[in-house]
C-alpha cells in the first residue's frame, strides 16, 4: 500500500504506482495520506468524531476533513496549497542567511553551488533546532575564499527572527483550511479533533497557529512522521483480511456535469461529493425534429460550459422526429471507488444508449484545481448575471414556441384583435431576445404570458354550456385537463 498528496490525479498515482512495481513491490492499493493519517488515529479512539488531518511535509501542504462513523472513513472536503512546504522554510532561512553573509563580507554566495548546498543544509539544521531552543548558530567554516583569503560564515538565528521569516508562509496554511470547513459545511466548533501530520508541523508557531485557528490544542497523540505509514500498514491489514469493519470513502475534488442549451453547464455531481456514486437526471431536445443529441461531458465550478474543463463528448443519435421538449433523454454518471467515471445517455423511448468512460481527476493536478476553485470564486458574480440571461433567454424561446402552436391550433376560435396582439407580444419578445438586457427579456416574456392567457379565455369562453352552470364548470375541467398535460410533458 503506497499514500500520496490527497490532490494526485490519476496519471500521478499511475506513475506512483510504476515505480513500486519497478522496485519489485506488488502495489495493492493506492490511498490518500490525509485519509491514512485518520486510519491509523481512528483505530485507537472512539467513533462518531469529526476529524481535521492538518498535513504540511517538506513540498506540499494538505488539509482534509474526515467524519469516523463505525468503522467508516468518510472524506467530508480537502483542500491545500501545491506551493507550500517545509522546503518554503528552508529557503526563507537560507535567503536570509545569504544577505546576512553578503552585508558582512560583499559576497554574494548564490552563484558557488558548492557553498549553496553547505548552506541550505545548515538552514534545515537550524529550522529544527529551532523547533526546541531559543536561539542557534550557523557555523560554516570556510564557506568561500576572495584574493584576502578563506571566509567563514557564523550567524545567530534567535526563534523570534525564524518566526518572522516564515510569518507569512504560516498564514498561508489558514485559507486552506477556512475553505476546506466552507466545502464540508461546518462549523470550527464542530471539529472533534485536529491532527498534524508532515515534519514542519513540529514547529511551535505553526502549532500555535491551528491552535488558534480551530479553537482546540492539536493531537499529539500521533507521530506526525509515523502516522502516514501506520495508516498505510492499516489497509494492507484491510486488504489481507486481518482487519475488519474499516470502510474508506473519498471524494470528487470539482463538480461534473454537462452542456446545456445556452451553453450553461448543468451539474449532476457537485464537488466534494462521496464516492463511489451515480447521478441520473432528464434532459430534451432544444428544437423540432432533432435526431441527435451531443453530451459534452465538463469538469470545473464555474456557470458557463465554455469557462470549465471538457473531459470528453459523444453523440447519441437515431432520435425519432418529433417537437422539441418531447424526447426523454437520460443521462447518467458513474464513479466507481476507483474514480473511474462512466457518463451514458439513453434515449428512453427507442431504448438506444451511448457512453464515455472518463479516468477520475481529468488529468488536473492540485494547482490546476485550486485555480478552477479561485476562478470560480472570483467570477461567481458575473457568471450568476450570465447564467440569468440564458435561463431568461431560454424561457422566453419556449413561451414563444408554445405561443405560436396555440396560434396554429386555435386559429379558428381566436378573433384577429386578439391573434394580433399575441402575435405582436411574440414579436416583440424575439426582438428582446437579441438583446442582452436582462430585465427587458423579462418584462416582455410577462408581458407575453399574460397575452397568451387571453387565448385560454378566449376558447374556453366558447366551450358549449347549454347544460348549465355545473355541466360547463366539468366540460371545462376536463378540455384543460386534456389540454394541458401535453404541455406538462414536454416540460419534463
Amino acid at each position: 500500500v503506497i499514500t500520496v498528496p490527497a490532490y494526485f490525479n490519476d496519471s500521478q498515482r499511475q506513475a506512483t504506482k510504476d515505480a513500486g512495481k519497478i522496485a519489485g513491490l506488488d502495489v495493492m492499493r493506492i490511498i490518500n495520506e490525509p485519509t491514512a493519517a485518520a486510519l491509523a488515529y481512528g483505530m485507537k479512539e472512539a467513533d462518531g468524531k469529526v476529524v481535521v488531518v492538518f498535513d504540511l511535509g517538506g513540498g506540499t501542504f494538505d488539509v482534509s476533513i474526515l467524519e469516523i462513523n463505525g468503522g467508516v472513513f468518510e472524506v467530508k472536503s480537502t483542500n491545500g496549497d501545491t506551493l507550500l512546504g517545509g522546503e518554503d522554510f528552508d529557503e526563507a532561512l537560507l535567503r536570509h542567511l545569504m544577505a546576512e553573509f553578503k552585508a558582512e563580507s560583499g559576497i554574494d554566495l548564490s552563484n558557488d553551488m558548492l557553498a549553496m548546498q553547505r548552506l541550505r543544509e545548515a538552514s534545515e539544521k537550524a529550522k529544527r533546532e529551532l523547533d526546541g531552543l531559543g536561539q542557534t548558530d550557523v557555523n560554516l567554516p570556510f564557506i568561500t575564499a576572495d584574493a584576502s583569503g578563506p571566509k567563514h560564515l557564523n550567524i545567530k538565528i534567535t526563534k523570534a527572527k525564524f518566526e518572522a521569516l516564515v510569518k507569512d508562509l504560516v498564514e498561508r496554511t489558514i485559507q486552506p483550511c477556512r475553505d476546506c470547513l466552507r466545502d464540508a459545511k461546518l462549523d470550527k466548533g464542530e471539529v472533534d479533533e485536529v491532527l498534524l501530520v508532515g515534519g514542519q508541523t513540529r514547529m511551535p508557531m505553526v502549532q500555535d497557529k491551528v491552535e488558534e485557528f480551530f479553537a482546540k490544542k492539536p493531537n499529539r497523540g500521533v507521530n506526525p512522521d509515523e502516522v502516514v505509514a501506520m495508516g498505510a500498514a492499516i489497509q494492507g491489514g484491510v486488504l489481507r483480511g486481518d482487519v475488519r469493519d474499516i470502510v474508506l470513502l473519498d471524494v470528487n475534488p470539482l463538480s461534473l456535469g454537462i452542456e446545456t442549451l445556452g451553453g450553461i453547464m448543468t451539474v449532476l455531481i457537485p464537488r466534494n461529493t462521496t464516492i463511489p456514486t451515480k447521478q441520473t437526471q432528464e434532459f430534451t431536445t432544444a428544437a423540432d425534429n432533432q435526431s441527435q443529441v451531443q453530451i459534452k461531458v465538463l469538469q470545473g465550478e464555474r456557470k458557463m460550459a465554455t469557462d470549465n474543463k471538457l473531459l470528453g463528448q459523444f453523440d447519441l443519435v437515431g432520435i425519432p422526429p418529433s417537437r422539441k421538449g418531447q424526447p426523454k433523454i437520460e443521462v447518467a454518471f458513474d464513479i466507481d471507488a476507483d474514480g473511474i467515471m462512466n457518463v451514458s445517455a439513453k434515449d428512453k423511448a427507442t431504448g438506444k444508449e451511448q457512453n464515455i468512460v472518463i479516468r477520475s481527476s481529468g488529468g488536473l493536478s492540485e494547482s490546476d484545481i485550486e485555480a478552477m476553485i479561485r476562478d470560480a470564486e472570483a467570477n461567481a458574480e458575473a457568471d450568476k448575471q450570465r447564467q440569468e440571461l440564458v435561463e431568461a433567454k431560454n424561457e422566453a424561446d419556449r413561451l414563444t414556441y408554445e405561443a405560436e402552436r396555440n396560434l396554429s391550433e386555435h386559429a379558428d376560435k381566436i378573433e384577429d384583435e386578439l391573434k394580433g396582439k399575441v402575435e405582436a407580444a411574440i414579436a416583440d419578445v424575439k426582438e428582446v431576445m437579441e438583446t442582452e438586457d436582462l430585465e427587458g427579456i423579462k418584462a416582455k416574456v410577462e408581458a407575453l404570458q399574460q397575452t397568451v392567457l387571453e387565448i385560454g379565455n378566449a376558447i374556453y369562453g366558447e366551450a358549449p354550456g347549454a347544460g348549465g352552470d355545473d355541466q360547463t364548470q366539468e366540460a371545462e375541467y376536463k378540455d384543460k385537463d386534456s389540454d394541458e398535460e401535453p404541455k406538462k410533458e414536454e416540460k419534463k
